[in-house]
């Protein structure tokens, strides 16, 4: 490969070009006309072109009809053939159209944005695009960057983290909020839940990526105070089953609470301190920006999270 690279090197793939019209027209004016040259600038092509494959390549004939040499025969259809190609690899990839796409895009997400935004991008995508099939596989951020770049991965959804910050770009999904549940029943559903109470409460902590702390303990470090919990869990959506069986309180995103909230008995109370929310962003590399399919799902993604950023509040 390192020497084919070498020769190419030492060619002018313009005269090629040339070569391929001369081979076409069989005359030196019309090539000329054909690529838009003047007949001494093609004439002196086809010099050069003899010099470079040491061959006449085409001799002239009756009426200035020129003919091609054995040499030039042999070169004629290859020579075509790396344009035609040529001519393909570098043109405007054409226009996605997803009704007749067949193509497989790469997700990265958590169970909580999966129940949000999933069965509606489902749904969207099954109408529009029926070729498209979606892969979701579960955020790992140590890995995602890598996983992006060498294309084993389209895009992740999550709330900003400095890695994908600084190396992605991003758009802007909906905005969270926090609320707290308990089953029905249980004390502290009996009455108002005051930063005290809240603290000596056993708390069940959903913690993705299985280190401690979080936005609450973060808020509740600002004022002094601590909380203890007894359990955490990787995973959104078992952590309210987990509440509805036990004496324990959970601060989660409040779209994740409000579908197990009637079926589960759950109770829901506002936080009594301040917790900073998050906003769920959709990051993707470099790598897939300018290609037309990759755009169009990124605007479905979009599109499928309009709603959801119109949604109200859950009321505590």
């Amino acid at each position: 490969m390192h020497d084919a690279h070498c020769k190419l090197a030492e060619v002018d793939l313009n005269l090629l070009v040339t070569l391929d019209a001369l081979l076409t027209e069989r005359h030196v004016t019309r090539a000329a006309r054909r690529l838009g040259l003047t007949q001494p600038a093609a004439s002196h092509a086809l010099a050069r072109l003899r010099e470079m494959f040491g061959d006449p390549l085409l001799v002239r004939g009756p009426g200035g009809v020129l003919h091609p040499t054995p040499r030039a025969e042999a070169l004629a259809p290859a020579v075509h053939r790396a344009l035609a190609e040529l001519v393909t690899a570098v043109r405007e990839p054409a226009a996605f159209d997803p009704a007749t796409a067949r193509r497989t895009f790469w997700l990265a997400a958590n169970d909580y944005v999966e129940l949000i935004l999933l069965p509606r991008l489902v749904a969207h995508l099954s109408r529009i695009a029926p070729g498209i099939d979606l892969r979701v596989t579960t955020v790992i951020p140590e890995s995602m960057l890598a996983a992006m770049a060498g294309g084993k991965l389209d895009m992740v959804l999550s709330p900003p983290r400095p890695e994908y910050v600084a190396s992605c770009y991003q758009r802007a999904l909906f905005d969270e909020r926090f609320t707290c549940v308990v089953r029905d029943g249980h004390p502290a559903a009996a009455r108002r839940l005051t930063l005290a109470r809240f603290c000596e409460l056993d708390h069940l902590q959903i913690a993705p990526r299985g280190t401690p702390g979080g936005f609450v303990d973060d808020a509740l470090a600002a004022l002094g105070r601590t909380r203890r919990v007894a359990v955490t869990v990787p995973h959104f959506l078992v952590a309210p089953h987990v509440v509805a069986s036990t004496e324990l309180i959970l601060t989660l995103p409040s779209r994740m609470a409000e579908p197990f909230v009637q079926p589960l008995g759950l109770v829901v109370l506002p936080p009594p301190l301040e917790i900073a929310g998050f906003s769920m962003h959709m990051f993707w590399h470099e790598r897939t920006h300018y290609d037309p399919g990759h755009r169009w799902f990124r605007e479905q993604i979009a599109l499928m999270a309009q709603p959801v950023r119109a949604e109200r509040p859950l009321k505590e």
